[in-house]
C-alpha cells in the first residue's frame, strides 16, 4: 500500500529486493506512531471535502494512512483487454484473478492487481468492482452498484485492519475491501454484492477459455510482473497490523478460505484435496505461483488454486483467499473449520 505513490517511477526490482524490509519498518514506525493525527477527521477533510465524516459504522482510530494519499495507487477506469490466444507475457504458473459471467469470461493479472489494487469494468452487462488487498491477500469482485445506481471505486490511500480502504467516486464514502461494507460517509450500513471469482494459474484460466479476454498491461511506469513486497506471506507479523493473532496457534500469514463467516485452512484443504462441509465443496490442486513470495510472481512458491462451490447445485459461490489475520479482525466471532 505505500510503495509507489501515482507521480513516482517504478523502482528497479533489485532495489525492491534491497529495500522492502527497511521501507516497511519505517513506514510501520512513522504510521503507527502517528496514528491519532491519522484517525483524525479534521485532518482528513482537506482531502475528503465530500465524505460525511458524521456517519460511520466504525471506529475512526482504526482507520490509519498506508503511505500514498488518495488515488495515489491509481485504480484502473477504463480497462483495456486483449484476447487469450495474444497474452505472450503471462507465466503458465502467474496467478489471475477470474469472473465469468453470462459467458463472458476476463482475467485479471495479480501482475497488475498488485500495482492498482482496483478495477472498474463491465462483465457480461454487470458492472463490477474487481479488488485485491496484497497486504491482506483478499480478492474481491462486487457488483458495482448501490439501489440500482452505479458506482465507480478508487483507492484512499487509508487501511483499517491492514486492509484497503476503498472509496466510491460518486460521494466519496469510504468501504472497507475485505467486507465490501460501507464504513463512512453517505454510504456508511450500505453493502456491496459479493460476486463469484476466483484465484486461479494463467495456465487454468486459459485451458478453460480459449475465446476469453484478458486486462491488458496499464500504461503506468510499474514494475510489473515483480512483487515489491517479497517475502511478505512468509513473514511473521503483517504490514499495519494491531489487532489479536488468530486463534488455535494458526499463522498470522497463512492463508485460509473464507465462504461468508467460515475459514478453512489451506493446510488442511491441501492436505484433504477435497472438502465438503455446511453446504460448500472445496478442492484444491497444484499449480498456481504465490504473488507474495519471491521477487518474481512466476516465480512464487506453489501455493495451488482453490474452487469453492455450492456442494449441491455446483454452482460457484463467493469466497475469499485472504491471510489469517484479516479473517480474524473483520470476523471475530467467525467459525474455524478445522476438522476433526
Amino acid at each position: 500500500m505505500f510503495l509507489i505513490p501515482d507521480a513516482a517511477p517504478a523502482p528497479a526490482p533489485a532495489a525492491v529486493r534491497r529495500t522492502l524490509p527497511g521501507r516497511l519498518a519505517i513506514a510501520a514506525t512513522l504510521v503507527l506512531g502517528a496514528g491519532a493525527a491519522f484517525a483524525n477527521p479534521d485532518a482528513w477533510r482537506a482531502e475528503w471535502p465530500q465524505t460525511d465524516f458524521s456517519r460511520s459504522t466504525v471506529d475512526l482510530s482504526e482507520i490509519i494512512s498506508g503511505g500514498p494519499p488518495k488515488d495515489g495507487i491509481p485504480a484502473i477506469w477504463e480497462p483495456e483487454f486483449r484476447s487469450v490466444d495474444s497474452e505472450t507475457r503471462l507465466d503458465d504458473r502467474e496467478p489471475v484473478m477470474t469472473l465469468e459471467i453470462e459467458s463472458d469470461a476476463r482475467a485479471y493479472p495479480v501482475r497488475y492487481l498488485m500495482w492498482h489494487e482496483i478495477v472498474n469494468d463491465e462483465v457480461g452487462g454487470m458492472a463490477v468492482a474487481v479488488t485485491f488487498c496484497p497486504l491482506c491477500n483478499s480478492a474481491m469482485a462486487f457488483e458495482a452498484q448501490v439501489d440500482g445506481e452505479h458506482r465507480s471505486f478508487g483507492v484512499s490511500g487509508k487501511l483499517r485492519h491492514s486492509d484497503m480502504v476503498m472509496y466510491d467516486r460518486e460521494t466519496e464514502s469510504w468501504w472497507q475491501q475485505a467486507t465490501g461494507q460501507g464504513i463512512v460517509g453517505h454510504h456508511a450500513g450500505d453493502r456491496l454484492e459479493s460476486v463469484p471469482a476466483w484465484m486461479e494459474s494463467w495456465a487454468e484460466f486459459r485451458s478453460r477459455n480459449p475465446d476469453g479476454l484478458v486486462l491488458d498491461e496499464p500504461n503506468w511506469r510499474r514494475a510489473y510482473g515483480q512483487n515489491p513486497y517479497v517475502g511478505y506471506d512468509t513473514s511473521e507479523r503483517p504490514f499495519l497490523y494491531r489487532g489479536e493473532d488468530p486463534p488455535h496457534g494458526i499463522s498470522p500469514l497463512a492463508r485460509v478460505v473464507r465462504v461468508e463467516d467460515r475459514a478453512w485452512t489451506f493446510e488442511r484443504l491441501r492436505t484433504e484435496g477435497e472438502i465438503v462441509e455446511a453446504g460448500v465443496r472445496l478442492n484444491w490442486t497444484s499449480g498456481q505461483a504465490s504473488a507474495l513470495d519471491s521477487e518474481s510472481i512466476a516465480a512464487g512458491r506453489d501455493v495451488g488454486t482453490v474452487r469453492v462451490r455450492d456442494a449441491a447445485t455446483g454452482d460457484d459461490l463467493p469466497h475469499d483467499i485472504p491471510f489469517a489475520f484479516a479473517f480474524h479482525a473483520f470476523w471475530p466471532d467467525g467459525t474455524w473449520m478445522l476438522g476433526d
